[in-house]
């Protein structure tokens, strides 16, 4: 009998056949020769251009091979590695956002790493944090290597914080909501104690991955949005809008996050370690005493957050593997990792490297290293990006009103449902064959 699919499996190429292929510019180039091993190396934003400057050396040291570096813009880079699958034109060596490995891993796309990291003497899984090591872990096999780390915290006015009487940070939920309390009380009706912007849903979801029940249960087969624990998450991320401790509004509403900081019209903001650059260059020379970083506070101590970030992966379909991993191993080197550090001011993956001056003696990144060690990975599932969309428009219809909670995570559950259809029926099948 012919196995009926359904109708949300197709073809990788009838699926991807409409795309169209998009520019991508090519920054570090080698004359391509036959006695060599010709390695494409895709990069994203900025990151391709820092790229194109790190592997010079790497290219000294390995003579017998040619690098080609070609950089994606961060709107496109999704949309040309779907394109090039379909196409069979993968490159060799590839960022990819730890969002984006689960799928490429369904898809077959990529080169499972346990094997060449077992015989390195470069990569050693103990000297990089756990949890975005097992970003890149997809049914037991390891699929890239971290080659930067982002992860959401608070950066806070620390001189607010004081006149409202507290002299440190918040480490629990409890104490947070004294604080959103007295800072409200202290700046009045027009301003706020916290920037949540309804346009974004990480803070949701670093409160939601505080909670011991995951946000998909079953493998990730169904949603679980109607448990207790992400009911719990759902309340409080909502409490602090019906209390008035947070504008209803995105951030684009806003003339700019730094000023409105600056301004005193919030006094937390959930954001990533790019702030840190902006702020100092954004933020007057008087308030600059007066900002600081904190690790997120969770229910009932120091909080997890997500696990963000990019990593080096090899496609299947590469024909120089190991030259691959050479160049991985290389960008993966402490003294590499700083220097891109340097660079482009991504937080590296490793231990070893954030034991140098420059990061150990950051004030700001301090926060950041702390928190490493406390960071879950979103659902590694390859539907998540839209998972992720449906939860925080359910969430925004809360806020606003427009859904209680109760019925919110029963529509949400439904169409999460009906979104991991397909993944349900191929574990299913994997089961049975």
């Amino acid at each position: 009998m012919t196995e009926k699919f359904p109708p949300a499996v197709v073809t990788r190429r009838a699926a991807l056949g409409g795309l169209v292929s998009l520019a991508a510019t090519t920054i570090g180039c080698t004359r391509r020769s036959a006695d060599k091993a010709y390695i494409r190396f895709w990069a994203v934003g900025r990151e391709g251009e820092v790229a194109a400057e790190l592997i010079q050396d790497f290219l000294v040291e390995h003579p017998q091979i040619d690098v080609e570096v070609q950089k994606l813009p961060w709107t496109a880079a999704h949309e040309k590695l779907l394109t090039a699958y379909a196409g069979d034109t993968l490159p060799d060596l590839c960022q990819l956002g730890n969002t984006w490995v689960p799928e490429f891993a369904a898809l077959n796309a990529l080169q499972p790493l346990d094997l060449f990291v077992n015989d390195s003497a470069i990569v050693a899984r103990e000297d990089y944090f756990a949890g975005f090591l097992d970003s890149n872990r997809v049914d037991g096999a390891l699929y890239g290597v971290p080659w930067y780390v982002d992860t959401r915290l608070m950066y806070y006015r620390r001189d607010l914080l004081q006149q409202a009487g507290f002299s440190a940070p918040p480490r629990t939920w409890d104490e947070w909501v004294q604080m959103l309390i007295a800072i409200k009380a202290m700046v009045g009706p027009e301003r706020y104690s916290i920037l949540l912007p309804l346009n974004e849903f990480e803070p949701l979801l670093v409160l939601a991955l505080q909670m011991p029940e995951p946000v998909l249960r079953e493998e990730g087969r169904w949603g679980n949005f109607r448990s207790a624990d992400f009911r719990r998450a759902l309340s409080f991320y909502d409490q602090m809008f019906q209390r008035a401790w947070a504008p209803r509004m995105t951030n684009t509403q806003l003339s700019n996050v730094w000023d409105e900081f600056g301004h005193g019209y919030f006094s937390f903001y959930i954001s990533g370690p790019w702030n840190i650059a902006e702020f100092k260059r954004r933020l007057p020379a008087e308030l600059q005493g007066h900002w600081m970083t904190a690790p997120m506070p969770g229910p009932s101590g120091p909080g997890a957050s997500s696990a963000g970030g990019a990593s080096l992966v090899i496609f299947r379909s590469s024909r120089f593997k190991p030259e691959a991993w050479l160049l991985a191993e290389y960008l993966s080197r402490p003294q590499v990792q700083q220097r891109f550090y340097q660079l482009t001011g991504n937080m590296p993956p490793r231990r070893s490297t954030w034991a140098t001056p420059e990061l150990a003696q950051s004030e700001y990144a301090r926060a950041f290293h702390e928190q490493l060690d406390h960071v879950k990975s979103p659902p590694k599932v390859p539907e998540w990006e839209r998972i992720a969309t449906e939860m925080r428009l359910a969430a925004e219809r809360v806020v606003q009103g427009a859904s209680t909670i109760d019925e919110a995570v029963v529509v949400l559950d439904r169409k999460v449902d009906a979104i991991l259809e397909k993944r349900r029926w191929m574990l299913d099948h994997r089961r049975s064959a």
